[in-house]
């Protein structure tokens, strides 16, 4: 359990915490979350005991193993399966023993070592390491490349996949999305839900937090506040506790009005004086309740489009892709002004590609591209960043693109980006990334688009100009495509959906809910049939094939060798399905039992924590079973 106690704390003469207490119990999911600035990097830091409170504390038990995932990544010469195994720092550490303990011919420690090498599992760490990469969009020869090979954005996978690989009691992660696309958020999800141990993150993405968190921290106004639930539940208690703070603010204030009233009255009046003073002693008894506010500082609106034509932009025929390559085949769909289009598909299928071929970006390889004379493109991707002028403020960016536009309006408009006072004349080359995409999203929006196509534009943006984003696309007139991993957008804004797999670029009838189904699915071929390709089953596959000769026997035939296999296959099978069926309803029961606010009193401890090992043992088994369901069913089916 994670103990935190009047905890107070100040960072560079700014009070961050003052008096906050709550309990985190083994095997909870938190979410952290706060404004930018607010001390959420700050209570990491506590939390791996890098930093001392100021006064109160925070206790953890010493003998947790933390991960935490660091936010850069050296330019290793090592492969990235290797660098992913050393985030099992014991495993590391038994197999340097076996080397020295084997040369030196210690066999009792290399025996010792050997056992506990086979409790860690230890045997099956470089598949695991494998599953973390394959799940993180890598293919198996993109494991055996160099660290160094890759671009930022991919070494953070690398790194988000050895901080899981480390068999940790307590996971710190900080914006593990950034950089993922969705499916490969989708496999996070799953991973995270089945992950045992207590965690702690940082996200910016509410449907992920949704799909894996059950607890909120929220810091702000210099305090740390506890919500039981996922985000949504969070957003809407902390609501109605503001609700009730304002009105009870505003009775507060019509009270010292009254009070002040009467004092100023009567404090001269001698008969009077008595009970001016009593309220005087009351006016400074009572206790200031702060007032409550939004404390966003995004909102903006699309500017409407200027002229609007039907259709704005028509694929016929189209074939997308770089050079000879063709990534996607015979594209037709059209762009109206009432269009509201998701494009969906996994790692590398080509949704980028076809943004690009939509914006003029990448020349046709077959078909035709038919674009209105009145269409006016606002393309937002994350190269767009890279094109900003680092040399000149926002203000001068934007004079460059608004004419003659008074200046006041122009910093009005920045303002509703969050660029108010001082830093719409600041250069953006002090800008954090944040920052540079809300001033890259800031000039297309000035610019008065009728076609807006919008690829992974919520890199890098925080819960608040997320919304902001959302609320603005919604109104916007015009057609709009998005790429995104930020199923919120998709879901807000989006009326259909473009599936971009193998090779085309076909409607999806159904939800984000189905894709998701979809593409667990997808990924269960897709391995399937990287299996059946590997040499050695190449070569099973033709042996099976090869005609038997037939002769006639001396006596009775064994069975077959296929039949007995296939037979402890069906037992291995039926019983594998029983034990999962078991484990579902001890999972059900455990977690109605958690679900029940009373089972944290005191007086329940020791049921309490019987109940979070057994969640702890059901989560950490299921998955185990049911990969060997899963796998004696392909067997079956495959007539083994």
């Amino acid at each position: 359990m994670i103990t935190v106690s009047n905890l107070a704390l100040s960072r560079d003469g700014r009070e961050l915490y003052r008096d906050a207490s709550f309990l985190l119990h083994p095997g909870w999911k938190i979410g952290l979350t706060g404004a930018n600035g607010a001390g959420k990097s700050t209570f990491f830091s506590l939390l791996l005991g890098e930093l001392t409170p100021d006064a109160g504390q925070l206790v953890r038990p010493a003998v947790w193993t933390v991960a935490h995932m660091a936010q850069e990544v050296s330019a290793l010469t090592i492969s990235a399966l290797d660098y992913v195994l050393n985030g099992d720092v014991e495993l590391r550490q038994i197999e340097a023993d076996l080397l020295l303990a084997e040369k030196e011919e210690r066999y009792e420690d290399l025996a010792n070592s050997y056992q506990r090498y086979d409790e860690i599992g230890g045997y099956t760490s470089r598949s695991r390491a494998a599953k973390l990469l394959a799940g993180l969009g890598f293919s198996e020869s993109e494991q055996q490349k160099n660290v160094a090979d890759f671009s930022g954005g991919w070494r953070m996978r690398i790194n988000l996949a050895q901080t899981l690989m480390c068999r940790s009691d307590l996971l710190l992660l900080d914006e593990p999305t950034n950089h993922l696309d969705l499916d490969a958020i989708l496999w996070l999800e799953d991973w995270l839900n089945a992950y045992p141990g207590t965690l702690v993150m940082v996200s910016h993405d509410r449907d992920f937090l949704d799909a894996v968190v059950g607890h909120i921290l929220h810091v702000e106004q210099n305090t740390i506040t506890h919500y039981r639930g996922n985000y949504s539940a969070f957003e809407r208690m902390r609501a109605e506790r503001l609700a009730q703070q304002q009105q009870a603010y505003e009775q507060q204030q019509e009270k010292i009005a009254h009070l002040t009233k009467y004092i100023d009255r009567f404090r001269a009046q001698a008969t009077k004086a008595r009970q001016a003073q009593s309220r005087i002693k009351a006016l400074e008894r009572m206790t200031a309740i702060s007032p409550a506010h939004v404390d966003s500082q995004f909102s903006f609106s699309f500017r409407e489009p200027e002229r609007l034509a039907s259709p704005l932009i028509r694929m016929d025929d189209v074939d997308c892709g770089y050079g000879e390559r063709r990534v996607i085949k015979g594209v037709n769909f059209s762009l109206t002004p009432d269009t509201r289009l998701g494009l969906l598909g996994p790692n590398g299928a080509g949704k980028s590609t076809l943004i690009k071929t939509l914006v003029g970006e990448l020349p046709l390889m077959a078909g035709e591209r038919t674009v209105s004379d009145h269409t006016r493109i606002g393309y937002f991707a994350q190269h767009q960043v890279d094109h900003l002028d680092l040399k000149a403020s926002p203000l001068l960016q934007l004079t460059r693109i608004a004419g003659r536009t008074e200046e006041l309006t122009l910093r009005k408009f920045l303002g509703s980006f969050g660029f108010g006072g001082d830093r719409v004349e600041d250069t953006v080359e002090n800008f954090s990334g944040g920052e540079k995409a809300r001033l890259a999203l800031a000039l297309i929006v000035w610019q008065r688009p009728n076609v807006l196509l919008l690829d992974e534009p919520t890199n890098h943006l925080d819960l608040e100009m997320r919304h902001a984003l959302t609320m603005a696309v919604q109104e916007y007139q015009g057609a709009l495509v998005i790429v995104s991993h930020e199923r919120h957008l998709l879901k807000a804004c989006c009326d259909e959906f473009l599936l971009v797999a193998d090779g085309q670029a076909q409607t999806f009838e159904g939800d984000l809910d189905d894709y998701a189904d979809w593409l667990r699915q997808w990924r269960i071929a897709q391995e399937a049939k990287a299996a059946a390709e590997k040499p050695d089953n190449k070569k099973a596959a033709k042996a099976e094939a090869k005609p038997a000769v037939v002769e006639k026997a001396a006596e009775p035939a064994a069975p077959k060798k296929g039949v007995a296999i296939n037979k402890e296959a069906q037992k291995a099978f039926a019983k594998a399905e029983k034990q999962i069926a078991e484990l579902q309803q001890r999972q059900s029961a455990v977690e109605a039992l958690l679900a029940d606010n009373g089972i944290y009193d005191a007086a329940r401890k020791a049921e309490l924590e019987k109940a979070l090992a057994e969640k702890a043992d059901v989560d950490a088994r299921l998955p185990v079973l049911e990969e060997e369901w899963l796998r004696l069913s392909e067997l079956l089916e495959s007539g083994a």
